[in-house]
């Protein structure tokens, strides 16, 4: 079985797509990391994230960058955004997406085009959203956390940003599988969030 959760950023998608991976006994791959470490690679390299040449170099990331917790910090999130834009850095990281979503078993994917572009013939897409200040309000809190500094307007702002981007890209834009079942966080606790995710995922299954 194949699960793709998709949303932007701070919807709350990557909380759920954990807990549905344990769920169902389901290997997990975060595929926003992937973007963060050609980000935070390309910081290192001295390069210019807005040039494609750039981050297409920066995709030959060292593993071990995935464990960094730098990768979950507004700055690295920023530029993971705008290298993302590039079909060079998309179509060097689809193919490992690629692999780990057709693995024997299956798999649960969650990113932002798992539904349309990695793995379109999942058994079950959700797509997860909630309000831009509401999704501020959590990153804000997460990074207070983690003891990075950053102001709830900053976020804001850069949250709204990436998602004009995310959904403005010509190239994978940010959008839901027309099949997508739709799930808005908002006003929901994470336990709710969760139940509601796998309430999604029975009725999916459940009507074949």
């Amino acid at each position: 079985m194949i699960i793709a959760v998709d949303g932007p950023t701070a919807s709350g998608k990557g909380t759920i797509a954990k807990a549905l991976a344990l769920h169902y006994d389901l290997p997990f791959l975060d595929t926003g990391l992937l973007y963060r470490a050609v980000g935070y690679q390309i910081l290192q390299n001295g390069g210019d994230p807005d040039h494609a040449p750039d981050a297409a170099k920066a995709c030959e990331f060292a593993d071990s960058i995935l464990d960094d917790p730098i990768l979950r910090s507004e700055e690295i999130g920023g530029l993971a955004s705008r290298v993302s834009v590039h079909p060079q850095v998309r179509a060097a990281l689809n193919r490992r997406q690629v692999d780990f979503a057709h693995q024997i078993g299956g798999a649960l994917l969650d990113g932002r085009d798992i539904g349309t572009v990695i793995a379109p013939d999942a058994d079950v897409k959700i797509f997860v959203t909630a309000p831009a200040p509401i999704r501020a309000a959590r990153r804000h809190e997460e990074m207070r956390k983690y003891g990075i500094d950053a102001t709830l307007s900053e976020i804001l702002a850069d949250i709204e940003a990436r998602d004009v981007r995310d959904m403005s890209r010509t190239d994978s834009p940010l959008k839901p599988a027309k099949d997508a079942l739709l799930l808005d966080t908002g006003d929901l606790t994470i336990g709710d969030a969760v139940q509601a995710a796998i309430a999604l995922v029975e009725r999916k299954l459940h009507k074949g």
